[in-house]
């Protein structure tokens, strides 16, 4: 049995964190754990502007068209062609009419594909394909439901992280796809927005030498000549941006989710199972053992996992930036798995996606923090739960950083850090301020509210409010509508005598430049000189403020936030 050094862990990542990034002024920046461009710096690869998206971005590429259909299924059948990275692609949608004389029905697709063949209802259906939509003539009416097919075939544009990509690990093929934040586009034809969740069926066609992985649960395999056929279905509701293609020659290895029924009187089984290249098998199979720990944490802390009846697996990629929470198949890029645990905070940060993300869901990419903030405080959960409240701490430490001049709702680097970890900070201050049975109650409440549906940060504040029974308007005001920046503090002491009595007097003052004052409850520790401690709770409202302490003894020195609760920077002023 191998033993977990969960403290040195949480320390190993954030120095690996470290060594791999790049300043904060370089080009990108390797995020924590979760690897992201962290500014709006172009990264570019083969020729190809891969820069994700902004929210704006996202806008202009989506329209009101996007929600005048509510698509219910995707049939897609894809063959790979290795050799001429190419792909050979019958995608058959189903969905139905929501807009009143609706002309035409839109959907987001890539304009440099050879089309075949459009069906509408069964019928050849004019079309047009440019500015990266596909528009079909419809005569369909409100609330009726068409049967969309398209046939094409040509090579996938490489756009956003890495959306379709045809690569090579030891001479041999490996074929992935990256599709958010909306970029599943850039191979099938889509309603490539997170608010239209749908089922899919899809059918891979490949080398017979070649594993090929997708989301849900694998319902054949079939073999004709060379090739081979994977078929995998969904059972539960899934977003464009999540559905995934791995297929390369892989080994696999499996463990086993022993979970209660709904019955309570049984016990069921899920697969959990890795998918990796054979050359770094005994390596996955040392990084890969905390899942079914992390899975059994989460479950009981959140909810029971929310893809119970398909499965949860990890597979390897070619990502050179970390890893992709895909809906039941997170994708880890090789150089993050090295046999030394370094990279479990990842592992841990993408399992969280599949109840934050996969299956809640955002209904708006201004929302992203409710995605990657709550991931991000589920890393710093599990560390509590493994090694108590300072490992916690020192997480929660590691996430303070210097928060971009954006607020966290509608962000302007969707996937800077201030999204992750200022996000996670958020729901730790949260925690803080209703309390820890609340705030647990609340994330149960609002997973099993929102699960396999969509949901906005507004209906997150209203269900904690409901929750807890507290006014949260500013609370979430300061912290995500307005605040920017960081929230820094200035203070010093003084100890003087008034009518023979000793008193302390701390003036604190708000020294941010951006947003001018917020409000915040504060923890002081006071030490003292016979070397006894006492510890006082204030809240904090005004941007300068004077506190006068009676005291039995002079005091000798302070600690603001010892617990680590608020996302502060401190610093004394001394007389």
């Amino acid at each position: 049995m191998k033993v977990k050094k969960n403290k040195l862990l949480i320390w190993s990542s954030v120095l690996l964190a470290t060594l791999f990034s790049i300043a904060a002024t370089g080009s990108y920046l390797l995020s924590k754990y979760n690897f992201r461009f962290a500014d709006g710096t172009q990264f570019v690869k083969n020729g190809l502007s891969t820069n994700p998206a902004s929210v704006q971005e996202i806008r202009n590429y989506s329209n009101s068209s996007n929600k005048d259909i509510d698509v219910l299924h995707y049939d897609i059948n894809i063959e790979l062609d290795t050799e001429k990275e190419k792909i050979i692609c019958t995608v058959q949608i189903t969905g139905i009419v929501k807009k009143e004389k609706l002309k035409s029905i839109r959907f987001n697709f890539y304009d440099n594909f050879n089309i075949n063949n459009v069906l509408l209802n069964n019928k050849i259906a004019k079309y047009v394909n440019e500015d990266n939509h596909l528009t079909i003539a419809n005569s369909i009416e409100q609330d009726d439901t068409f049967f969309v097919k398209v046939e094409y075939s040509g090579t996938p544009k490489n756009l956003g992280f890495g959306s379709f990509n045809f690569d090579e690990f030891n001479g041999s093929s490996v074929v992935y796809t990256l599709n958010e934040p909306i970029y599943a586009s850039t191979w099938f034809p889509c309603n490539d927005v997170p608010l239209d969740k749908v089922q899919m069926d899809i059918s891979i066609t490949n080398d017979s030498s070649k594993t090929s992985l997708s989301n849900g649960v694998l319902e054949d395999i079939t073999v004709e000549g060379s090739k081979k056929i994977y078929h995998w279905k969904t059972k539960y509701p899934i977003a464009t941006y999540l559905i995934s293609i791995l297929s390369a020659n892989y080994v696999k290895f499996s463990d086993k989710y022993i979970y209660e029924t709904k019955d309570e009187a049984d016990l069921d089984t899920m697969n959990i199972d890795y998918y990796v290249f054979p050359e770094h098998l005994e390596n996955a199979k040392d990084d890969f053992d905390i899942h079914l720990d992390a899975i059994e944490f989460f479950s009981e802390t959140f909810g029971q996992y929310p893809f119970i009846e398909e499965k949860y697996g990890v597979a390897e990629f070619m990502w050179s930036m970390g890893a992709m929470e895909n809906q039941t198949i997170t994708g880890i890029g090789k150089n993050f798995i090295s046999g030394n645990d370094f990279f479990t905070g990842m592992l841990v940060h993408e399992l969280a996606h599949q109840w934050w993300g996969n299956a809640v869901t955002v209904s708006d990419w201004e929302d992203i923090w409710l995605n990657e903030g709550f991931a991000t405080y589920s890393e710093a959960l599990y560390w509590e739960y493994k090694s108590g409240f300072s490992s916690l701490q020192s997480t929660m430490n590691s996430y303070l950083i210097n928060f971009e001049n954006t607020t966290l709702i509608n962000p302007k680097n969707m996937f800077g850090r201030t999204t992750y970890n200022k996000g996670a900070w958020v729901l730790h201050m949260l925690r803080r301020e209703v309390g820890d049975d609340i705030f647990f109650e609340i994330l149960r409440m609002y997973f099993n509210t929102y699960k396999y549906k969509n949901t906005s940060t507004e209906e997150f504040i209203q269900l904690a409010e409901q929750t807890s029974q507290k006014d949260l308007t500013h609370f979430f005001a300061q912290w995500v509508y307005e605040g920017k920046g960081n929230l820094e503090v200035e203070y010093y002491f003084k100890n003087i005598s008034i009518d023979n009595k000793n008193v302390v007097n701390i003036k604190i003052e708000q020294v941010q430049s951006v947003y001018e004052n917020y409000h915040f409850p504060l923890d002081v520790d006071l030490y003292y000189n016979d070397g006894s401690k006492s510890r006082h709770t204030f809240f904090i409202d005004e941007n300068d403020i004077t506190l006068s302490l009676p005291v039995d003894n002079l005091v000798n020195r302070i600690m603001l936030d010892p617990d680590g609760w608020l996302a502060v920077k401190v610093e004394e002023i001394k007389e």
